[in-house]
């Protein structure tokens, strides 16, 4: 249907018949004019109103370099961003790389956003080479995001391995102490235990009893019989 002529067009012979059939009804093109140039767009724009925090929602990437050991592909992570129509490659000396790169597959997040990732193999480039390379980030309705291969950037396994190894011995000394204590506690409750259930010395010997023999200059002098 053309807009602007308010007739039909038929592709094909067989159509010509209901073409002038319609053409001929001047109500029915003015229902049309009015539903596609009034109705159509008000409901457009409605709809568009009603889905504007998904249809217009643009969540700007952040974008991490990552690398788990020296030997590894250095990653281009890029997490948050929204929608997932992104696109994220390596770039040497301003040429994309097609070579050395493995693409990842666009992931959903726990709160609606997206995350990516892009691998770059650098086991055969010198580190003196590493400045040629960038990694971009392209999002419509944002700038290009450009991250430059550089050392300082890149985050690894390697950055938390003193901390953690300060950790364990932490808590390796604190249970240690603990165990102490516990062992003090337990040795003075036990010790406590034996006093008050041990039996009380007899104060006194059989000799110091009713019937004691006396020293020889306490004892009665016998009868002397004539």
């Amino acid at each position: 249907w053309d807009l602007k002529t308010l007739t039909w067009v038929a592709p094909v012979h067989q159509a010509v018949t209901t073409k002038h059939r319609w053409e001929q009804n001047r109500a029915l093109m003015e229902q049309q004019k009015h539903y596609y140039t009034k109705v159509c767009v008000d409901w457009l724009k409605k709809y568009l109103a009603y889905g504007k925090s998904t249809l217009q929602r643009t969540e700007r990437p952040r974008v991490s370099l990552l690398q788990r050991s020296p030997s590894s592909p250095v990653v281009c992570h890029a997490t948050g961003f929204f929608p997932n129509r992104v696109v994220v490659f390596w770039r040497r000396d301003g040429q994309e790389l097609h070579e050395q790169v493995d693409p990842g597959e666009v992931l959903p997040n726990h709160d609606g956003t997206f995350q990516v990732s892009v691998d770059l193999d650098l086991t055969a480039v010198p580190q003196e080479d590493w400045g040629r390379y960038e990694c971009v980030v392209q999002l419509k309705g944002i700038e290009d995001i450009s991250t430059p291969l550089d050392p300082a950037l890149i985050r690894t396994n390697r950055e938390g391995s003193h901390i953690l190894a300060f950790i364990l011995t932490g808590v390796a000394v604190l249970a240690v102490v603990v165990a102490a204590v516990v062992g003090v506690v337990l040795y003075q409750k036990r010790n406590d235990s034996d006093k008050r259930h041990k039996p009380v010395d007899s104060d006194t010997s059989s000799e110091n009893t009713e019937g004691q023999k006396l020293a020889p200059e306490y004892q009665p002098l016998s009868t002397v019989q004539s």
